[in-house]
């Protein structure tokens, strides 16, 4: 009687997002969900819409692989982090500016890996990067988007940049952060970010479709048969086409598609894996990750005191967070611009993985609030 119970309560979450894509709020969806309770686990899942609406029509699959935007941050970048520390490459609360030298000028030298890691460096959030180097192609009729060119120009004109407020004064959630922290992991460990990413993450953890995929050289779409496994985002105003099988976001375009902040492509299943490992380690029941430090960077930093992000990784705002109502103060997460989410919560050790392709060809662009109404109701149902 429980389990049917939790069957027809966890039926709203398709019904939920069968009337995000009649509303053209999302053209597809795939959530995965996982949690312990009296001695069994519940999993949930829930595989709506189409992966591509054009230029051909391809429902969506559990398999469906996702450009899951800034989920690099805390599923690569931040765990890259996290290993370098572990080598003992790396140090948290030493100045940028001893990994990556150009960083210190303009008063930078006192902005620490702990300050980029909780998005409390005072670097400005964001900037149009894509735009310079386009204007920079422009005048010299040379092709530099994607290039590794394009790539060092951003990572130099950030290093030149000043600070909007004083490192631990605030936190600002922004992108500059990790493409900062994406050089480090490049200058520390002496190979490409995406290199180092799948021999010391995803393959050990087993993430076997999980992968940055670089820009072909000379630009140009994936190979076919991949692209056709990929869901497709947006109609890219500038690149004046459907973006499919390569990076949405602008930045992490120009530079090649391998970027601390964004580039990652992964499924529903390799997302779910990531964060089940994190709450087996944090239980003490693997070593797939080193522990302590693990339990160190999912603590709330306080910096300053107000703020609620770990290391890498955002925490429930009470009455205001895309994790919805029913996640505990001890839960951690993070968003994708493309319409990605992943909530863990490490008391409950509750795994939400909701991945959607909301800005492909959709109506309307909204706050996505879906995001809170389907974490509410998949922790409803499995509490049922």
């Amino acid at each position: 009687m429980r389990w049917a119970a939790i069957r027809k309560k966890l039926a709203r979450v398709d019904r939920a997002l069968d009337k995000a894509i009649e509303k053209s709020e999302i053209a597809g969806a795939v959530v995965l969900a996982r949690m312990p309770r009296d001695g069994e686990v519940i999993e949930h899942e829930s595989v709506r819409g189409v992966a591509v609406a054009r230029p051909e029509r391809i429902p969506m699959a559990r398999e469906t692989i996702f450009d899951v935007a800034s989920l690099t941050k805390p599923i690569a970048t931040t765990t890259a982090i996290l290993l370098l520390v572990h080598d003992g490459l790396i140090q948290l609360d030493d100045p940028v500016a001893k990994y990556l030298p150009p960083f210190g000028e303009r008063g930078k030298d006192a902005v620490s890996i702990r300050h980029l890691l909780a998005h409390a460096s005072g670097l400005k959030p964001w900037r149009a990067f894509h735009e310079i180097v386009l204007e920079r192609e422009r005048k010299t009729g040379e092709r530099m988007l994607g290039t590794p060119q394009a790539k060092e120009m951003v990572i130099d004109r950030i290093c030149r940049s000043g600070l909007v407020h004083e490192p631990g004064a605030a936190a600002v959630y922004g992108d500059l952060d990790f493409i900062v922290l994406g050089a480090v992991v490049e200058a520390v460990a002496r190979e490409p970010l995406d290199v180092f990413c799948a021999e010391r993450i995803f393959r050990p953890l087993g993430l076997e479709h999980t992968a940055f995929l670089p820009l072909p050289e000379g630009g140009g779409p994936p190979p076919p048969a991949l692209r056709r496994r990929i869901a497709a985002t947006e109609n890219c105003p500038w690149r004046k086409y459907i973006v499919w099988g390569e990076v949405h976001d602008p930045n992490a375009f120009a530079m090649g598609g391998v970027a601390g902040h964004a580039g990652l492509f992964a499924p529903a299943d390799d997302v779910l894996h990531f964060a089940q490992h994190v709450v087996d380690v944090w239980h003490g029941r693997s070593d797939a990750l080193p522990r302590e430090l693990l339990r160190a960077f999912l603590t709330r930093q306080h910096l300053p005191e107000s703020s609620g992000w770990t290391l890498g990784w955002d925490t429930p705002t009470r009455g205001a967070s895309s994790s919805g109502q029913h996640f505990s103060d001890n839960s951690v997460g993070h968003l994708g611009f493309t319409g990605t989410s992943l909530w863990i919560d490490l008391d409950a050790e509750a795994i939400v993985v909701m991945l959607t392709n909301r800005v492909h060809l959709v109506a309307k662009r909204s706050r996505f609030e879906l995001r809170a109404e389907i974490h509410d109701l998949v922790r409803e149902g499995m509490n049922a």
